[in-house]
């Protein structure tokens, strides 16, 4: 730092000391506010005084160049999810921040392997480019999974020498969810090579069921946190360990009102809330960590806990310095609630400077990076044909992926299967279909084939190129043909998702960008999505969700059954296994 600049910084700090001693007008003053203390847990009434967006003190009589009358209004911090994929949205990163300011939301944490997984480093460079200079704030965390196992084929391989390209970059808090718990355990030199890579930073954590002893070893690496636990007794043994407890509320992941009795006085500095993955519909529909709030707060939680879970407890983990809070010192990051307790949000200000006026974005500039896979391009799938997708009977019972509703885990079922002609059947009536696994990175003709219930389709089926965390193309549907029919648009269309009955497509969604997200804005995107959802009805299926659904039952992290590219994943075991049980 050279003489000049030291000079500047501090002439900017005598001027901020000034603005907060009331000895010269600050640049803006929010007047008469109820402000959401979360150091004393109470609503004080006070003036917010803001200079180079920075909030330079609260008081009775502050005095701005521009003063705003917030009377009968609340004053909250903005708010921060600490663990979102992006990606899963299907919107860009300058187009997911545009999303989400109106719901309260200023800064996320984002972990974004799906891309990584498809595009290797180049991914995580184009989410770093396309969210710089927006007012907004997307932090982001290193892959730690890529691929994410073994088990299957990614498009790019990230070791610890590979993520050393990212330790520079200020907006890489640490070492994303590690979903390899079972590397950790047994000692694999590559996972252990990350964890010391990071080891002065954050180490995420994904370990769903991991108890005793092996939770003990996984927390012996430095790993903090764990948005997957599902059941309270399992998030509170974590806890008691010392991990942050990450409580999700997504799409297709819904764990808050099991856990959320686990917040008390005691606790709540030891949880936040997450999303995860969270579908464009349901951005546009029901909000963000806004959403979350309400229906903590409805549940009975307190209001000033409910914020705090959604602000300073996410800043303080990640180490997000003077951020999270109203208080002095702190970046302006404001929301204007016209109801606490609803959260209501009326006006959002980022650093000091108003980006949400009456619920509505204004003044936002989208920084869409340049980038080459604006384009849809065909997908690298070999040339298949319906009889590569066609599964002998060797008898016996059949393992079957039982699909859950609202979470992303999944049951093994064994069953009897029908066969005509020494090859499996699907039955519409007992709600067994056909699920592949296309790969679709290096054209290796790769097909896993499985068996599934829950997805209740009488007729047709469906397929996307989103499917974690490898991103092959996953299809589930009644018969082989309709099957292949539905890969093949994908793989026309450069990714994306399609809806197909008999010869036709019924309703497709292109996306460009590593055939994960749409250059699309939010309404926009929500509009197609709606209409693919309302073709998938057509198909008389039974979730209410089913692509969000299918994204992830091809992710071998997750107990307990699951299909890759590579065949049937028994997660338990964490190794590949026959669809047919022998005796």
């Amino acid at each position: 730092m050279g003489d000049k600049e030291i000079k500047d910084r501090i002439h900017a700090l005598k001027q901020k000391i000034r603005a907060a001693r009331g000895e010269i007008p600050a640049d803006l003053v929010l007047k008469g506010g109820k402000v959401v203390n979360l150091f004393s847990g109470e609503i004080m009434e006070r003036d917010v005084a803001v200079l180079d967006g920075i909030i330079v003190g609260l008081g009775p009589d502050y005095h701005g160049k521009e003063e705003v009358a917030v009377t009968g209004k609340w004053i909250a911090p903005g708010l921060i999810d600490a663990h979102l994929h992006i990606e899963s949205s299907m919107l860009t990163p300058s187009n997911i921040a545009a999303a989400l300011l109106v719901h309260g939301t200023t800064a996320i944490v984002a972990d974004p392997h799906e891309i990584a997984n498809v595009m290797g480093l180049e991914g995580i460079r184009y989410m770093l480019e396309d969210s710089k200079s927006i007012p907004f704030d997307i932090f982001f965390t290193a892959p730690s999974c890529v691929p994410a196992t073994h088990l299957e084929t990614s498009g790019a391989v990230l070791r610890a020498s590979d993520l050393k390209d990212l330790m520079d970059e200020p907006r890489v808090l640490g070492l994303a969810e590690m979903m390899n718990f079972p590397g950790v355990l047994m000692g694999d030199d590559q996972v252990l090579e990350k964890i010391i890579l990071f080891r002065d930073k954050v180490l995420d954590g994904h370990s769903p069921m991991l108890r005793g002893y092996d939770l003990q070893a996984y927390l012996t690496a430095g790993i903090a946190s764990d948005h997957e636990s599902t059941d309270p007794d399992e998030a509170l043994e974590k806890m008691e360990s010392g991990m942050l407890i990450m409580i999700r509320e997504g799409t297709s992941a819904k764990d808050l009102d099991r856990l959320l009795p686990l917040i008390n006085q005691r606790t709540s500095s030891r949880c936040c809330f997450v999303s995860d993955d969270l579908h464009a519909e349901d951005i546009k529909e029901r909000g963000h960590l806004d959403f979350v709030l309400r229906r903590a707060i409805r549940s009975g939680l307190d209001p000033v806990t409910a914020i705090r879970l959604a602000s300073l407890n996410p800043a303080q983990y990640f180490g997000l310095k003077r951020r999270g809070a109203i208080a002095p010192g702190y970046g302006a990051d404001m929301v204007i609630l016209d109801e606490l307790r609803g959260f209501a949000v009326s006006s959002v200000y980022k650093n000091g400077r108003l980006i949400v006026d009456q619920g509505k974005l204004v003044g936002f500039a989208g920084n869409r990076a340049s980038s080459s896979h604006d384009q849809s391009l065909p997908l690298k799938i070999a040339s298949l044909n319906p009889e590569d997708l066609r599964i002998p009977h060797a008898g016996g019972r059949a393992r079957i992926i039982e699909v859950v509703p609202g979470q992303i885990i999944t049951r093994a079922i064994y069953d009897e299967v029908g066969s005509s002609d020494g090859f499996v059947l699907t039955d519409v009536e007992t709600d067994l279909l056909k699920l592949a696994v296309a790969e679709r990175h290096r054209a290796t003709g790769n097909v896993g084939l499985g068996l599934v219930r829950g997805f209740g389709f009488m007729e047709g089926a469906i397929a996307s190129s989103v499917a974690h965390d490898s991103h092959n193309v996953i299809a589930v549907g009644v018969s082989d043909n309709e099957i292949l029919r539905a890969i093949r648009a994908v793989g026309d269309m450069g990714g994306g998702l399609v809806v197909v009955r008999g010869e036709n497509i019924l309703a497709q969604v292109p996306l460009g960008i590593g055939g994960l997200m749409s250059t699309q804005p939010l309404d926009t995107l929500v509009w197609s999505l709606k209409a693919l959802k309302e073709a998938a009805s057509g198909l008389r299926g039974g979730l209410e969700e089913p692509f969000m659904a299918l994204s992830f039952l091809a992710l071998p992290v997750i107990p307990e059954l699951k299909l890759t590219d590579r065949g049937l994943v028994d997660v338990n075991r964490f190794e590949i296994v026959p669809l047919f049980v022998e005796g």
